[in-house]
């Protein structure tokens, strides 16, 4: 596979857009200053314990109190065991150690988790944990139970933290694990001392930087080159590559071409893509994606595809190519949570299954967790993906001053008619020599032309006089009513 790995740097923010056969599959975006928060490890304190959600707010040093729940609360092994109250656990002003597991979203704070990992290029480290576990993503199980055997080698006997193996592990010598394991400890050592320094609440480590993350997260042997057009980001990924991943420090190059890197790759023109609504596919179908607060929907439409056979197939074929253009586009996006599907009805249960099928395949790529319940009674597909980030949209669009989010404004004749009831009630109300509205050009206009006459049976109607002012500053829906 030809993976390209793309790394924008400005003052401002990192971008990073991942491609494979020449199509972009995901986009990462980090601004300075509003860096990511999962991965970091704070020294936080209990502020409010609430025995009826069995949660916490704790205070972590942010605008918002974070929330840890008591399932991710570290207490030993429970696997067949109930986690206690967690009242009986924390205790308000106490000090607890905590790591980010889900950034703030929206009106939401942070999710905590007292389950500290530390992730490596290889290896995640738990040391609050003596398991070892494999990535799901390796699925032969003999790979997985030679990893273990090896990994339990050279962990130690007498060792009783934890470690995860990553995917990238699969093919690493015992050399490279002996060295991913002695970073881990490394940084935790460095943890606990800063923790035990440090003032309560505030950070005691972050994760690196989102250039930097590539490295350790992203490259793999399929990797063809990581382009860069920062010099002094460069600098510090080739020195990153080079203690940590030697075998691929050559990947690593330079992007010094006058043209703009996410330009000349056409990452400028798909990011504006990933904003729409819309996404047309190529044999003339479309998608419709609606983002909202409790689930996003994906709605599979035909469009101009008619095909050239019957109509069964017809829907089928588009239904296909929807379900690898939905993988891509909930990568892209970055869309978690419950994700409802509105495939073209299908009668056959054998295509249905293929759908399943495909929808399966599409999301193998995806490094976040995805969970595809099949069709319900009503023909739509649930799923699942895990979110820990905001989308692309909320990352970098805000909601619209003129309809509020809604999609949708108020006509102009709406507009008019809510200011002739307006005038009447104020006219009643406070009795005023004369009224002054104060609206958008658009609605003054259509009062002198469309509504003139209702204009002037409103003065005759309350006995006094209307004066319109236009205000271009004003949105459509936006008035004001001054009494005279």
């Amino acid at each position: 596979m030809n993976n390209e790995i793309l790394i924008n740097v400005t003052p401002q923010e990192t971008r990073v857009a991942i491609i494979q056969r020449g199509v972009i599959q995901e986009l990462h975006i980090e601004r300075e200053a509003h860096l990511g928060l999962v991965g970091n490890i704070y020294n936080g304190v209990v502020k409010r314990i609430l025995p009826g959600m069995q949660s916490a707010f704790i205070d972590i040093g942010m605008e918002k109190a974070a929330f840890l729940h008591v399932a991710d609360i570290s207490c030993g092994d429970r696997d067949n065991i109930a986690p206690p109250p967690i009242e009986k656990l924390l205790q308000e002003g106490q000090m607890i150690l905590v790591q980010v597991v889900k950034d703030p979203i929206g009106t939401k704070g942070a999710r905590l988790s007292t389950q500290i990992s530390i992730a490596g290029r290889l290896l995640v480290y738990l040391p609050f944990e003596n398991h070892i576990g494999i990535s799901q993503k390796i699925g032969d199980e003999d790979e997985r139970e030679q990893l273990k055997e090896r990994l339990t080698r050279l962990k130690g006997e007498d060792c009783e933290q934890g470690f995860i193996v990553r995917t990238l592990a699969e093919t690493a010598n015992d050399s490279e694990f002996q060295s991913d394991i002695e970073y881990l400890r490394r940084v935790w050592e460095d943890v606990k001392n800063r923790s035990e320094t440090c003032k309560v609440p505030s950070i005691v480590y972050q994760d690196l930087g989102l250039s930097v993350r590539v490295l350790r997260d992203f490259l793999s042997q399929d990797s063809e080159q990581i382009l860069v057009d920062s010099r002094e980001t460069f600098q510090k990924m080739e020195i990153f590559a080079k203690m940590f991943m030697p075998k691929f420090a050559d990947r690593v190059n330079i992007y010094t071409s006058e043209r703009p890197l996410f330009e000349r790759y056409g990452i400028e023109e798909e990011i504006e893509k990933a904003l729409s609504r819309r996404v047309n596919l190529k044999s003339g179908g479309y998608l419709i994606i609606d983002q909202t607060e409790a689930l996003t929907t994906v709605d599979v439409n035909t469009g101009g595809f008619v095909g050239d056979k019957n109509f069964e197939e017809t829907i089928f074929k588009n239904n296909l190519e929807a379900s690898q253009a939905i993988a891509r586009q909930l990568r892209l996006r970055h869309l978690g949570g419950i994700i409802i599907i509105d495939f073209i009805d299908m009668d056959n249960e054998t295509h249905q299954q293929s759908i399943l099928e495909e929808l399966e395949k599409s999301i193998v790529l995806d490094r976040t967790r995805i969970t595809i319940n099949g069709f319900t009674q009503l023909g739509l597909v649930e799923m699942t993906r895990k979110r820990t980030r905001e989308s692309l949209a909320h990352v970098l669009c805000e909601t619209c001053p003129t309809c509020s989010g809604r999609g949708e404004i108020k006509t102009t004749a709406t507009i008019c008619y809510q200011i002739l009831r307006e005038l009447v009630r104020e006219s009643r109300q406070y009795n005023p020599k004369s009224l002054r509205v104060i609206a958008s050009s658009k609605v003054v206009d259509f009062f002198h032309e469309e509504e003139s006459q209702s204009i002037a049976m409103a003065e005759e109607f309350i006995g006094k006089t209307i004066l319109l002012q236009a205000e271009t500053v004003y949105g459509q829906e936006d008035y004001d009513i001054v009494l005279g």
